[in-house]
């Protein structure tokens, strides 16, 4: 019998896994599971802080059923929630000084009102989360 590739593959015991791999066989990896479209349920929780805790034109950095919220009160009535992940470089953004939010990882800086990215290097705004006023309490919306 000649010696090529095939020959040698076969007497190796190597064939099969080849000819599997090449005629796509079988994955060698685990399938992901697949995430769900469906938009997932925010655990429930009290409230995130009491308004007065939150002082206007700045903001506080609370916890929200294992996760961080960044709350910004924007006005004598109105907060906002952002998630406080910078989306540069993943590190925790401060509570805003006047009207920007800064990271202080690498100066990325951010609207309080929108949350929208005023200088780099993010190249994208803060995610908002849902929040709301409920008889001097914020709370998830």
């Amino acid at each position: 019998m000649p010696t090529t590739r095939r020959n040698v593959l076969a007497a190796t015991g190597l064939a099969l896994p080849c000819v599997l791999a090449a005629c796509g066989g079988q994955p060698t990896q685990q399938p992901q599971p697949s995430s769900s479209s469906a938009p997932q349920q925010q655990p429930t929780t009290g409230p995130l802080a009491a308004l007065a805790d939150v002082p206007v034109g700045g903001g506080k950095l609370v916890d929200a059923g294992g996760r961080k919220v960044l709350l910004v009160r924007t006005s004598e009535t109105e907060v906002k929630g952002y998630d406080p992940t910078c989306p540069h470089a993943g590190a925790t953004v401060q509570p805003p000084t006047g009207s920007t939010i800064k990271c202080p990882l690498h100066g990325s800086t951010f609207d309080t009102a929108s949350g929208s990215v005023t200088g780099g290097p993010a190249k994208s705004g803060l995610k908002t989360v849902a929040v709301k006023v409920e008889k001097d309490q914020v709370v998830l919306a």
